[in-house]
């Protein structure tokens, strides 16, 4: 079996000896090349070189950013060899060694929150013929495997990212602080501007923020969950909670549900919508916006769509 291991040389919980031990343990079961991101993007174009090369397997040493920018390039690769059936049959499978700070994607396939136990649940999975296939969500051109936000909630990582720009660690604390500073002090929480569309249904009008969410949980705060939707699965389409508005007694109702150990947010402000195969979201004035955690920017609309039996994973 052939492999490439995409290694992010940032990855916030691995060294260089962790990552030769890692090298090492894939190497007794499959040929191995290893290749370094350098850029943001980079393991975009790895991957999809990759898959284009003919490989078997793509393996993921970095966090979340990491494993979306590698499914990315995956999803947009033509292999030279295998046409028809599935993306899944026709793609490389993919493996992830959780190497960052939250971890969420690997976390939600049942994978280890640690490195070392990460690669020794692989190495197995790869011995035993162990895989399972899942979908993806789609965002315009680009997918994400676990969680989309637009409004609130992506304002929050871009603040993170600012902050972690300025030599500050990821940590529940900073995302705590950031989530309260964007709410009281940076958030228009009395003109809720965003509509949800969907085919053939009416519109869902004056949404002040909107979670999407492909698997469950949403993130994790620490050890603990969270999860507007706990019935996401990777299995079926795209979970939707949205919030109709920002007050601060609706939404740390909304909060509190969320962080329960059964979680089932409900209420008057609360939308929920599961197994949804597409919707767009526009807004009236421009929303911040991320993907698997990662801030890419304000959009005024965004399409949203499911990509299932997308890939196929080692855990």
């Amino acid at each position: 079996m052939r492999a490439v291991l995409v290694v992010n040389p940032k990855a916030t919980t691995t060294s260089e000896r962790s990552r030769d031990v890692l090298v090492r343990a894939l190497r007794s079961e499959v040929d191995l090349s290893v290749r370094y991101t350098r850029r943001r993007g980079h393991a975009t174009d790895l991957a999809r070189e990759a898959a284009e090369e003919g490989v078997d397997l793509v393996v993921t040493l970095g966090g979340d950013g990491t494993v979306n920018e590698v499914v990315n390039g995956l999803m947009t690769a033509e292999p030279p060899t295998v046409t028809g059936g599935t993306s899944a049959d026709r793609l490389p499978a993919l493996a992830t060694v959780p190497g960052g700070s939250t971890n969420v994607f690997a976390r939600a396939l049942g994978l280890p929150r640690e490195w070392a136990e990460g690669t020794s649940m692989i190495l197995e999975g790869l011995r035993l013929g162990r895989s399972r296939t899942i979908g993806l969500g789609r965002a315009d051109d680009r997918y994400f495997t676990f969680c989309a936000g637009f409004g609130l909630d992506a304002a929050v990582v871009h603040r993170v990212e600012m902050a972690r720009k300025r030599g500050r660690v990821s940590t529940p604390a900073l995302y705590l602080r950031a989530t309260v500073n964007q709410y009281f002090l940076a958030s228009d929480r009395r003109h809720p501007s965003i509509r949800l569309e969907r085919p053939g249904t009416e519109s869902e009008d004056e949404l002040a923020t909107v979670i999407i969410q492909n698997t469950a949980p949403w993130t994790y705060l620490g050890e603990r969950e969270i999860n507007p939707n706990p019935d996401a699965s990777f299995d079926l389409g795209l979970d939707v909670m949205a919030l109709r508005q920002l007050k601060v007694a609706s939404t740390s109702r909304t909060v509190t549900q969320m962080f329960s150990r059964q979680p089932d947010p409900r209420g008057r402000q609360v939308l929920r919508l599961h197994d949804v195969a597409e919707f767009t979201l526009v807004a009236s004035r421009p929303q911040a916006f991320q993907l698997d955690g990662d801030y890419l920017g304000q959009r005024e609309k965004v399409r949203f769509t499911s990509a299932p039996a997308a890939l196929r994973v080692i855990c």
